[in-house]
């Protein structure tokens, strides 16, 4: 089936539906195809388990980062954490 860019985008769900059903949309522009719409083939599923013995993660992988590491991620200078800064709290008087 062909169809024109304006007919493509009115009728956009329509053709989708026919591509899952199987067919395939080519799109034209003044009668020149530049595009075709075709069902995407399902991906098969991974087994669990399947790079078992391939993976290795270390026993300090989650550790905090030396702090000259640290600061070269921030561009030299660490940023304090919001635990260690003190937040002052506004009130405001009820009128």
């Amino acid at each position: 089936m062909e169809v024109n860019i304006h007919e493509a985008k009115t009728h956009l769900s329509r053709l989708l539906q026919r591509v899952a059903a199987g067919e395939e949309v080519t799109i034209a522009r003044s009668g020149v195809p530049v595009a075709r719409l075709v069902a995407v083939a399902p991906q098969a599923k991974r087994p669990l388990g399947f790079a078992r013995g391939e993976v290795w993660v270390a026993d300090d992988f989650d550790a905090p980062l030396p702090d000259d590491l640290l600061a070269a991620f921030y561009g030299g200078e660490i940023p304090k954490l919001d635990s260690e800064v003190k937040k002052k709290t506004v009130r405001r008087k009820r009128k």
